[in-house]
């Protein structure tokens, strides 16, 4: 399926892939996870994350969006799951790779979110970007 995303690549002829990206399930305790609001387009409620920077790893991407969009510093737990539907994202194909980390403090808006909220699996927002409900559909049914 032809997205319309070029990546470009240091070799030519490598062949083209899904952008990497990094998503956070970030518990607070209570039940209770971090999402962000959007500023830029789709819009909606999200969970903290975004592409990883060439050069540094998942887990160094993680925490630098962690950071970014939220203002904590967070504590990597697990691996949650990989989500790779192409149709995950609007802007074109992405790969996540998921974790579930810890954090202490109030979260701050920052980056791209233009505000932090925190939600139990009973309050969850009603527009939420990317295939994030489905994560957190599968994080509160402990499918992984």
């Amino acid at each position: 399926m032809d997205t319309g995303q070029k990546t470009p690549h240091a070799n030519p002829g490598a062949p083209e892939t899904p952008r990497l990206c990094t998503d956070l399930i970030i518990e607070v305790g209570a039940g209770l996870v971090v999402l962000i609001e959007r500023k830029n387009t789709p819009n909606g409620w999200a969970l903290p994350g975004g592409f990883v920077d060439v050069g540094e790893t998942v887990e160094e991407a993680a925490l630098r969006e962690a950071k970014e969009e939220t203002g904590l510093d967070v504590e990597l737990v697990r691996q949650f799951h990989v989500y790779s539907d192409p149709k995950r994202d609007p802007r074109g194909h992405t790969a996540s790779v998921v974790w579930v980390a810890h954090a202490r403090g109030k979260p701050r808006a920052g980056s791209d979110a233009g505000n932090v909220g925190l939600y139990h699996q009973m309050n969850l927002p009603e527009t939420i970007s990317f295939d994030h409900r489905q994560i957190l559909t599968d994080y509160f049914q402990e499918r992984y």
